[in-house]
């Protein structure tokens, strides 16, 4: 999973480092290719205009009375033009003639450069040495859009280069092109940017989610708690691993779950019967008198009644524990469950000398679950409170609701339970002498009651009261 998660955080770093790296080149391009084109119809105008000059040569002297006369009529045209979104009315181009000096003749702009030296400029320099003349300058040193354009072209008289027509133009007029395209291209990226970052999300969401879920399924698993099936929303494929991983769960509980349950009732049941068969033997022989006959016959009795319980016990803990979620659900009063074990215990606590007191709410209790589980778990643990109740104690059982919970607690006034005892109090099969009968419980009970309570989505603790005795606190959600 972690290596899943890293490998999506790679590919979306390198994915948004690629898209950050064109769109920066594209941006950059943009002015680049824009005024490229420009340049290239300026190298077109100032051949032509050149062509014009050259026309009106006379004795190796240019003459740009052509140019002076005709210039300032198209500068003063109107136009219509709509190039793309662009709404073009005049023209912005001017030019100025030099002659094999450098020294400027003519100025389109109101003679702005007229008797200027601009042999040193790229555009003329270049241009009289028989080269591409140009170059780009600005008025403003950190703004391109400052920049003006500069396209030379010779002006020949004969073989000889005895001027230079140059030609300018802003970029400030192609900068709507300009920042047109760069929010085409900041659109387009935010886009594809935006698609791919939802395509990354949906992976994550209908693949790794689904996934952690499995995992966190597999974990609690293995934790030995109970949980129900992940619900997954999620494609054909991880829901066929959910279900597989489910099925495979099921079948190794099964085999485990068979196995350890048939080693748990030999063991168990070794003692009882060792006890029946013994007894059986003596009651075979001959010499026996009618009193020693009927104590070994109420022995055999009561062992075959342990027996009995063991087995009726074990199989109420196997059906609990092989159940994943409740099987039985309907409306239950927790208070009528608590009443209903009180009476059947009724009679238990009356030979022990013991009284039960409750204090119950006088509204109803209700929740969804199965009434015989929590029956058959508040039998078992109001009977462990009897049991190690001193004779004439008072079994405290109360019922309290807070927060959407209701939590019932059941209370004795016996020894308490030893330090060493208190983590294996759940454990199958384990249980403590009764300090007046010298023997043990069957070590289901406690574990049926934990496990119905997980069932209905609760817990159930047993701890030591500071007054003495022990407290089972069952919690169950509302």
């Amino acid at each position: 999973m972690r290596a899943t998660r890293f490998s999506l955080l790679a590919v979306t770093l390198i994915v948004a480092g690629g898209f950050l790296l064109l769109t920066d080149t594209l941006m950059r391009n943009t002015e680049h290719e824009t005024f490229q084109a420009t340049e290239e119809v300026m190298v077109d105008m100032a051949h032509v205009l050149a062509g014009v000059v050259e026309a009106g040569i006379k004795d190796h002297k240019i003459d740009a009375s052509m140019l002076r006369d005709g210039y300032p009529k198209a500068l003063d045209q109107k136009f219509d033009a709509l190039i793309f979104d662009l709404h073009k009315t005049k023209l912005s181009a001017h030019v100025y003639v030099t002659d094999a000096k450098g020294i400027v003749l003519y100025d389109s702009d109101n003679d702005l450069h007229t008797g200027m030296d601009m042999s040193t400029f790229n555009d003329v320099r270049l241009t009289l040495q028989g080269k591409y003349g140009a170059r780009s300058s600005r008025t403003v040193k950190n703004d391109s859009s400052t920049s003006t354009l500069f396209v030379g072209a010779p002006i020949y008289d004969g073989k000889d280069i005895i001027g230079v027509l140059s030609v300018r133009k802003p970029k400030l007029d192609q900068w709507f092109f300009v920042q047109q395209k760069r929010s085409n291209i900041q659109l387009s990226t935010i886009l594809i940017g935006t698609g791919i970052a939802l395509f990354i999300g949906l992976v994550i969401y209908w693949v790794l989610q689904p996934l952690r879920q499995l995992t966190e399924y597999v974990l609690a698993i293995k934790r030995g708690e109970r949980p129900p099936a992940p619900e997954l929303k999620a494609n054909s494929d991880v829901n066929t691993l959910a279900a597989a991983l489910e099925e495979m769960r099921e079948e190794l509980e099964g085999r485990d779950y068979a196995a350890t349950f048939v080693q748990t009732l030999t063991h168990e049941l070794k003692s009882p019967l060792a006890a029946i068969r013994a007894t059986s033997e003596l009651l075979a022989e001959n010499n026996m008198d009618e009193a020693q006959r009927k104590k070994f016959a109420d022995a055999l009795r009561n062992e075959c009644e342990r027996t009995e319980h063991l087995i009726r016990q074990l199989l109420r803990l196997a059906e609990v524990e092989r159940q994943k979620t409740l099987q039985t659900r309907r409306e239950v009063d927790l208070r009528h469950v608590i009443q209903h074990a009180l009476s059947e215990l009724a009679s238990m606590a009356e030979a022990k000398g013991a009284t039960f007191h409750t204090e119950l709410p006088e509204a109803s209790c209700t929740l969804t679950g199965d009434e015989s589980l929590l029956h058959r778990a508040m039998m078992n643990l109001i009977e462990n409170a009897l049991d190690f109740s001193p004779a004439n104690g008072v079994v405290q059982i109360t019922l309290t609701t807070h927060d959407g919970r209701y939590t019932i607690s059941i209370a004795d006034q016996g020894p308490g339970i030893p330090d060493y005892a208190l983590p294996r109090l759940f454990e199958r099969f384990y249980s403590l002498k009764h300090k007046q009968t010298g023997r043990k419980g069957s070590g289901l009970g406690l574990c049926f009651a934990k496990e119905t309570a997980e069932l209905h989505g609760g817990t159930l603790t047993l701890t030591n009261r500071p007054e003495g005795g022990a407290q089972a606190v069952m919690e169950l959600p509302a």
